[in-house]
């Protein structure tokens, strides 16, 4: 049926069908750019100036951000061993920062709930101060107008600290895809941890997650001045 002839009772001519996708072109992915937008009008978005969410990638690519190793105090003299029981004590007392952006925020509250008491699992109740935080959990889409707050929030964390993208609008732009105010992904602006993926994922997907976070602390004890600093989206994305 032709568009524009719904329910007319009219068909296409004869030889009018669309020659098939090759294989080819059904495979090819989506690739965005991987810039943030800019609006074209110069009194909007304070002014158009450009945005200052993306200066975590120039620090990542300098030496300054690898002098902290997540130890101090005591630990600065303690050989490096110490830092396997720290982290494990760390993967077993996660505290994820009190913020969401989105309707993933819901499930983001549900899993901490009575129900799913993700409590029981060494995730505590969440904090309402970065300061106090050591997960940052982005549930919900990232405008672009949003990025710069959200930065400072991870800015503000003490180290050591991970990210969780919780949600499809937060790892890739989800239904928002090549959306003009949208960040495609929260990986082009800031390091990410743990994906989980769903729209929107279900509470039990948010403590799986977490707990593969706990591993990852485990896996990664005694290297933090070999974490990434910057955004990990691919060159390729």
């Amino acid at each position: 049926m032709a568009v524009g002839d719904r329910g007319s009772g009219a068909r296409k001519p004869a030889g009018s069908r669309l020659a098939p996708a090759s294989p080819a072109q059904l495979s090819a992915p989506i690739v965005v750019p991987n810039t943030l937008w800019q609006s074209a009008n110069p009194l909007a978005y304070d002014g158009g100036q450009p945005t200052e969410a993306t200066h975590l990638r120039e620090f990542g690519l300098t030496d300054a951000g690898r002098n902290d190793a997540a130890r101090w105090g005591a630990l600065q003299v303690i050989p490096t061993n110490a830092d396997y029981i720290v982290d494990l004590i760390r993967a077993n007392s996660l505290w994820p920062l009190l913020s969401g952006l989105a309707c993933c925020a819901f499930e983001m509250m549900s899993s901490a709930t009575s129900k799913n008491d993700m409590d029981r699992w060494g995730m505590f109740p969440f904090r309402a101060s970065p300061r106090q935080s050591d997960v940052l959990i982005v549930a919900g889409t990232l405008t672009t107008k949003m990025a710069g707050p959200l930065i400072r929030l991870w800015e503000q964390m003490p180290e050591p600290k991970w990210c969780v993208a919780l949600g499809d609008c937060t790892v890739s732009g989800g239904r928002y895809k090549r959306s003009y105010s949208v960040v495609q992904g929260i990986d082009r602006v800031m390091p990410v941890d743990v994906y989980i993926p769903g729209c929107p994922p279900r509470p039990e997907g948010l403590i799986y997650g977490m707990l593969q976070l706990g591993q990852l602390v485990k896996d990664r004890r005694g290297h933090w001045n070999e974490r990434e600093i910057g955004p990990t989206v691919p060159d390729e994305i």
